[in-house]
């Protein structure tokens, strides 16, 4: 960190010129922006914008996510001075990444929602940028998934997760945060054979021949054989990673609404990610952040750590010399 920068720049998130560079603002002061990026509606040269879809009423336990967005930015002001660990490149200074704020909606109108959500991403794609959102509950992902779809075809989905989000659901006019995956089979948005579910811990039928990597395959075979067989499936077309938190192990991340003991750790994760470095990912989202159930800040650190390295990922084949 360079201490001349760290007492000089303060509310970077207004006040920074350009949308590359590493931020050295006081971690516990300033306005809060996703690692200190820019906030701005104009994403004019801007690689990629990271939004917040603030939605949590298609939860079927506990509430509180759509405060997530607002503690994931506040926890990454920690990380907004170095480079994700491991990368060997520094996405912040290499790509132009801003914040594109929250998604307005009527909190009343709830089946509004998906529409709301699906031409707000559809926005950010359009202006050329790619979009990593930050939940918001998992029913968030159904609408970006649509957006993304829309621009690229259809998909192959990396989900980690501890449910399967599959429980059958043929109502349109139902929002459910358990049955994003089914309805996304069902409209040809995603490639069944092409798409991989890692951290599953949950019984739920149907499967959608989606292949399932449960965590306890993730704990007995480590994270480079779990990794190399997921991108031998994904193989080299448009992929969409959707990461729930509670594919992490209550321990690391209990600020969630539906947490399930036997999950991914802190340690694993991170190597999961890594290993996956080539595939071309073409969007993102972290989901299921629930800052009233959290302690110490854990499980916002965590989604604030995996939407760094998500966002490394996305970078690594775009990167300066990549």
């Amino acid at each position: 960190m360079s201490l001349d920068k760290a007492a000089s720049e303060v509310d970077a998130a207004i006040t920074r010129e350009g949308d590359r560079g590493l931020g050295y603002e006081n971690v516990f002061a300033g306005v809060t922006s996703f690692l200190r990026r820019r906030i701005t509606k104009d994403l004019s040269g801007v690689d990629l914008a990271v939004t917040g879809l603030p939605f949590d009423q298609a939860v079927t336990h506990r509430p509180g996510a759509r405060f997530g967005p607002r503690a994931i930015r506040e926890a990454s002001t920690l990380m907004a001075g170095d480079p994700p660990y491991g990368w060997g490149f520094s996405p912040l200074e290499e790509l132009a990444i801003a914040d594109y704020g929250d998604m307005a909606f009527d909190y009343a109108k709830p089946g509004e929602v998906p529409c709301l959500i699906e031409a707000h991403v559809a926005a950010i794609l359009e202006a050329g940028a790619a979009a990593l959102c930050l939940g918001g509950d998992h029913s968030t992902t159904l609408a970006a998934l649509r957006a993304h779809v829309k621009r690229h075809g259809p998909v192959a989905l990396l989900q980690f997760d501890a449910h399967s989000d599959t429980w059958v659901d043929d109502d349109p006019s139902r929002v459910d945060h358990g049955t994003f995956v089914y309805k996304a089979v069902a409209e040809g948005l995603i490639v069944p054979e092409r798409s991989v579910q890692i951290g599953i811990r949950v019984e739920n039928e149907p499967w959608l021949d989606i292949t399932r990597i449960d965590a306890r395959r993730v704990h007995a075979e480590g994270p480079v054989a779990i990794a190399a067989e997921a991108r031998r499936i994904l193989g080299d077309g448009p992929v969409y990673l959707t990461f729930d938190i509670d594919a992490f192990d209550p321990a690391y991340a209990p600020g969630t609404g539906t947490p399930v003991w036997g999950g991914l750790t802190s340690a694993q994760v991170p190597g999961l990610l890594r290993e996956m470095a080539g595939i071309d990912l073409i969007g993102a989202d972290v989901v299921e952040v629930s800052p009233p159930f959290d302690h110490a800040n854990m499980t916002a650190l965590a989604a604030a750590h995996v939407a760094y390295d998500l966002i490394a990922l996305w970078g690594w084949s775009r990167r300066s010399g990549g």
